[in-house]
């Protein structure tokens, strides 16, 4: 380029285009004029196009030249084997990045990118492949040709499993058992290869929406797995010898004690994949014969929704609605782990959030970071309980408050506290449907004088999978089927019932995506004085059943005469009354 970029690094285009001798004085002065008369503004740098003062290619030089990033015309440069093997090819298309340069012994790429809003993409590749990384701006066209030319097949995880094991460097582990020092595990955690591994299976489990990744260590294996739609999957595994190179590299990327292997360890990624915002939870657990290692993939992308896009039917929204707006009061969601119960509440403070409202969490842990919301993560270790929490939160003059569970009495009567001072105050338990949430608070030992002036309404929930729309195919259950659902043939007559073939889609499941479920009971006076004469839970739910609480047996029901479920799904998630 023949100038400092630092004397170009956040001038405007226009200055930038003349420090580097592009246009004069006289033609941005003219650019300027015209942008001046236009209606809509019109960038600088295509006006000067426009004029046939400057090319594109030299706007994106100056681009790049604004952001203090060099400029480099990729078809003039050779790419060779190693260099474009430095990435792989789903981090490649992911970040839409091309490694024109590498130099193994320093661990240092430069790369070359479309734009330099593209940022994340160099914080998440030193962080991801644990490289030194230098970017540069280059054409679009010539950044998508090498990606095509490139990686347009991508290595697979099965193909790098391949490779690590006939490689004799790492087979020489196999034998060393325990006797495994520190400094031998980081070097191989540091290799190329299983970084790149470690990196194949996090981009795999993020593209196909999976919830949890999995290592498992075994006596003589080392399992990978992921949880996609509720249900784990198995992935190639890697030789045994590698599991503790792939534990260390998990911790390096969570900022984990590497050399404590006795305890549990819990940690936070944050990454940037396909312009989604990714934060994978990870969890390190010691087990008999090395550590088990979870990562939970929180897209941050899925909770920013509102209440009618978390499987709610209209009649439900209108409801929950009603419920979330109340000046004061308990909400509670139930169900248990992994029913979808945050993703819930968090829909409804997203609905919620807004200049005028002080929304405050108490969550352990804290699992989406979310713009408006004031979180706080409890750290039992350090004495801050959720009832702790919960008691400073009432001098903080919050609006709506969400504890993340009650768990105990002291939580409980906090919460109710808050409750009668004003407070909307969100919360999750641990039951199996709506009405045995009354009996579950009262054992907890809440008064149930205290229950009936809070409570305000309580939502049950299950995720069941959907039926794949790609292969989607109507059926005749048997009678074993229907009998499951307590259903005759006369009763389901003229109704039709649909599965999933199974595809590759849907990986041969016949299922892609997740559906809510909801059983939702909304108190009245009858409900409260039900509950003050400590009525037994088939009482109360006899009771909410009459005033029109549909159980989550007839939830799930008629997801599936709308053909969204099967009745696989809803008897596997839901009892019979």
């Amino acid at each position: 380029m023949g100038v400092d970029l630092q004397e170009l690094k956040g001038r405007k285009l226009g200055r930038v285009l003349t420090k580097m001798g592009k246009v004069t004085r006289e033609q941005v002065h003219e650019a300027l004029a015209i942008q001046k008369q236009k209606e809509r503004k019109t960038p600088i740098g295509e006006l000067l196009v426009e004029l046939g003062h400057v090319s594109e290619v030299d706007v994106k030089e100056a681009v790049a030249g604004q952001a203090g990033m060099g400029f480099i015309d990729l078809e003039s440069v050779e790419i060779d084997d190693e260099t474009r093997g430095s990435l792989p090819a789903e981090t490649a298309q992911a970040y839409q990045v091309v490694p024109f340069a590498f130099d193994p012994k320093t661990k240092r790429v430069k790369i070359a990118m479309k734009s330099p809003d593209n940022f994340r993409a160099v914080d998440d590749l030193r962080l991801l492949m644990g490289f030194k990384v230098e970017a540069f701006i280059a054409d679009e066209a010539q950044v998508d040709a090498r990606i095509k030319k490139f990686y347009s097949k991508g290595e697979s995880v099965s193909d790098v499993v391949s490779d690590i094991a006939g490689d004799d460097r790492f087979a020489a582990l196999a034998d060393r058992g325990d006797s495994l020092d520190l400094d031998a595990v980081l070097e191989v955690a540091e290799d190329n290869k299983v970084v790149k591994l470690l990196n194949l299976v996090l981009l795999q489990a993020i593209r196909d929406k999976a919830s949890d990744i999995h290592f498992e260590p075994f006596e003589d294996e080392f399992k990978m797995r992921y949880r996609i739609d509720g249900v784990l999957y198995e992935m190639v595994p890697p030789p045994a010898y590698l599991g503790p190179a792939i534990v260390s590299r998990v911790k390096v990327m969570g900022n984990l004690d590497i050399a404590e292997r006795r305890l549990p360890q819990d940690g936070r990624v944050e990454l940037v994949v396909g312009g989604n915002p990714i934060d994978l939870r990870v969890s390190v657990l010691p087990t008999m014969h090395g550590e088990s290692v979870v990562m939970r993939v929180l897209d941050r992308s899925n909770v920013e929704m509102s209440i009618d896009r978390v499987g709610l039917r209209d009649d439900d929204v209108k409801i929950v609605d009603g419920l979330i707006h109340k000046p004061n009061g308990i909400v509670i969601v139930t169900g248990p782990t992994g029913s979808g119960k945050t993703t819930t509440l968090y829909a409804a403070l997203s609905s919620l959030n807004d200049v005028e409202t002080k929304i405050l969490t108490a969550e352990d842990p804290v699992e989406y970071d979310i713009d408006g919301l004031c979180q706080c993560q409890i750290n039992t270790d350090a004495g801050l309980t959720f009832a702790k929490c919960l008691r400073s939160f009432l001098r903080q003059d919050p609006d709506i408050i969400l504890v993340g569970e009650i768990r105990d009495l002291e939580t409980a009567e906090i919460a109710v506290q808050a409750s009668l001072t004003g407070h909307l105050v969100f919360s999750t338990l641990h039951t199996n449907d709506a009405p045995s949430s009354i009996i579950r608070l009262l054992d907890l030992g809440l008064e149930a004088f205290l229950l009936t002036a809070t409570i305000e309404g309580i939502v049950a929930q299950r995720l069941v999978r959907k039926i794949c729309a790609k292969c989607k195919e109507p059926f005749s259950p048997t009678e074993e089927q229907l009998m499951e659902l307590a259903l005759t043939p006369e009763e389901v007559k003229g109704r039709e019932f649909y599965r999933g073939r199974g595809c590759d889609n849907c990986h041969g499941s016949g299922y892609k995506g997740r559906l809510g479920i909801f059983e939702i009971l909304v108190m009245d006076n009858d409900l409260r004085d039900l509950v003050m004469q400590e009525a037994s839970t088939n009482k109360l739910r006899d009771a909410a059943r009459r005033r029109g609480m549909k159980s989550l047996r007839e939830s799930g029901l008629q997801a599936i005469y709308e053909g969204q479920t099967t009745i696989d799904e809803v008897v596997r998630e839901t009892i019979e009354e």
